[in-house]
């Protein structure tokens, strides 16, 4: 058994224009003064990281990474969400998803791609610079528009959609083989990756890659009604990242799992701060220190209710409270009876 690392915390929620979420030395002050000795960063903001100078040296890694150090947190991890979303974009979301890109690629899917893949790649090589073994990543969708489909789906149209997410990801994948990093794709829905059935399709096509890994959220598996406890015991040789997050489901005869079209605050699954919704965290960390976990535990703050800075603040308490510092005795040892083999043996009746 192994102690879960942490508290972390995913940074993305939290950077903006205003002090202290402006700069990487301020964000990570902030982050330690909540409580915090880890933070998972995302690559698309280059106020708090510069995804090319970090590929390109390691000397620049290193400078960056003791300043956060020097603040009190290290790095967890580094995130692509937004770039890995474009690796696979459906037409009828170009437009939405070109926000997520540089102006020069915009109405234009293929050039977006193609920048979106060298942006997860330059990441990968930015965390073997960093000495982390993890990254984390949207996988993108071609298939989503149809999870639901009327009229019915043609034959062969989900397979070739993950034939396709499968060819655009095998040449990552195995960057990320070269760099000794995991892909840990969040299993969420609007990605084709978003349950472990769809997360199996693709580890199929991918020749059951090494570094093809899972982003465990618990908070997404209740908003689509999945056994989230369940789901660790089948995955838990590939699950690589746990994201601590809440949520709550209240469905009533207007709404159930697909909302409405409501604002969050009107679903019937919403998004709550750890420790305010339906979660069982306590069984989660009991399976996480049982099954030999590497990682962290990192709080992703999204609610629809709670200001973001209380959310930071109690979900480090939060997770510090569910950690489990595993125990390296067996409780009933006080009463162990010394014994031998030949001793067992004789219990056993074997040399009579």
């Amino acid at each position: 058994m192994r102690t879960i690392k942490g508290p972390g915390l995913f940074l993305a929620q939290f950077i903006g224009a205003d002090a202290p979420f402006d700069s990487w030395k301020a964000i990570t002050r902030w982050a330690s003064g909540c409580g915090y000795v880890g933070v998972q960063v995302p690559t698309n903001d280059a106020r708090i990281l510069d995804l090319d100078a970090a590929a390109g040296s390691r000397d620049w890694c290193a400078q960056w990474a003791g300043e956060g150090s020097d603040n009190g947190v290290v790095v967890t991890e580094l995130s692509t969400h937004l770039q890995g979303q474009l690796v696979a974009v459906h037409p009828a979301y170009d437009a939405m998803f070109d926000a997520f890109a540089p102006a020069a690629v915009h109405g234009k899917p293929a050039a977006r791609q193609e920048w979106a893949v060298e942006q997860v790649k330059k990441a990968l090589t930015a965390s073997h610079n960093l000495g982390l073994t993890a990254m984390a990543s949207f996988s993108g969708a071609l298939a989503w528009p149809y999870v639901y489909p009327w009229p019915q789906r043609p034959p062969g149209l989900v397979e070739e959609a993950f034939d396709e997410l499968a060819r655009r990801w095998r040449p990552i994948l195995d960057h990320a083989e070269e760099c000794g990093v995991d892909i840990c794709f969040e299993i969420h829905p609007g990605e084709d990756l978003h349950d472990g059935d769809s997360f199996e399709m693709f580890l199929d096509r991918v020749g059951h890659h090494p570094r093809a890994k899972m982003l465990y959220d618990p908070s997404h598996y209740v908003l689509q009604q999945l056994d989230y406890l369940d789901h660790l015991d089948i995955y838990a040789e590939r699950i690589g990242m746990f994201h601590v997050k809440d949520a709550e489901f209240n469905p009533t005869g207007r709404k159930g799992v697909y909302g409405g079209y409501q604002p969050w605050l009107g679903r019937a699954g919403r998004f709550r701060s750890p420790g305010d919704g339906q979660v069982d965290f306590g069984a989660i960390f009991s399976k996480f220190a049982a099954m030999d976990f590497e990682g962290w535990a990192v709080v992703e703050w999204e609610c629809c209710l709670k200001h973001p800075e209380d959310g930071a603040r109690e979900g480090a308490a939060f997770v510090k409270s569910h950690i489990i510092r595993v125990t390296e005795k067996a409780f009933d040892d006080f009463a162990a009876a010394g014994t031998d083999r030949a001793a067992n043996r004789r219990l056993l009746g074997l040399d009579r």
